[in-house]
């Protein structure tokens, strides 16, 4: 997920000038730059995703550099909840304030950015709390079928509709990760495989949490533990 996100997806963005939301490391700056946008935004939990869109707002041009950065990711599912859960929140964070004069947005960041933007801040977070109701109505109209039950046109729309949307998004999302792994990294990619609908599931539940956080506790930062690596 890393490199597709990093090798794949972000200098992709970069190459086509479109808006590039920043990772948490390694960014680099002019101050005076940074200066003018504003600087980082103490209330979002996503301070640089945020930042990167303000950059592209103010005409910036954001470019990624090829050197890697050596970051120790969550080994557990304790660490990676909270992580992810404060990116889901900071994206909807994000996208709820810039979004408060769409038409100005849409034209500060051009139409390309924009849809991008509606993508990757509104998209994905949507995408993963949408995503456990499609897994329980294609089973629960799999199991009609399987019993011979008669489904109907409306019905059967909605169970190709529901395959389709899981089949395509577990298989673009391990094609760009398998496109972006070099060598010895593509080894035991059969995990990834098998692992996706859980994996999935488990980010739905993030999803879902940062809503609640949003909510109760929108300020919340739950910081993730980074162990410097080995070697």
């Amino acid at each position: 997920e890393y490199a597709a996100l990093f090798r794949g997806i972000l200098p992709w963005l970069s190459s086509l000038r479109l808006l590039l939301p920043l990772g948490g490391t390694s960014n680099h700056f002019r101050r005076a730059v940074l200066e003018k946008v504003g600087g980082w935004d103490p209330y979002n939990v996503t301070e640089d995703a945020d930042l990167g869109l303000r950059l592209a707002r103010f005409g910036y041009r954001t470019e990624t550099i090829s050197t890697p950065t050596f970051e120790a990711a969550p080994l557990d599912i304790r660490t990676w909840i909270p992580q992810r859960t404060r990116w889901f929140k900071g994206w909807v964070q994000s996208w709820l304030v810039h979004m408060r004069n769409p038409w100005r947005t849409a034209s500060e960041l051009g139409i390309g950015s924009f849809i991008i933007m509606q993508i990757l801040f509104a998209g994905m977070v949507l995408s993963a709390l949408a995503h456990p109701f499609l897994i329980v109505t294609a089973f629960v109209l799999a199991a009609e079928l399987f019993m011979d039950r008669p489904m109907g046109v409306l019905k059967s729309l909605l169970f190709a509709v529901d395959v389709t949307n899981i089949a395509c998004g577990y298989t673009a999302f391990l094609l760009l990760g398998w496109q972006s792994l070099r060598g010895a990294e593509r080894l035991r990619f059969w995990r990834v495989v098998m692992l996706t609908p859980v994996y999935w599931l488990l980010m739905s539940f993030a999803a879902w949490r940062a809503i609640w956080q949003l909510v109760r506790q929108p300020h919340l930062w739950e910081k993730t533990p980074h162990p410097a690596p080995k070697g």
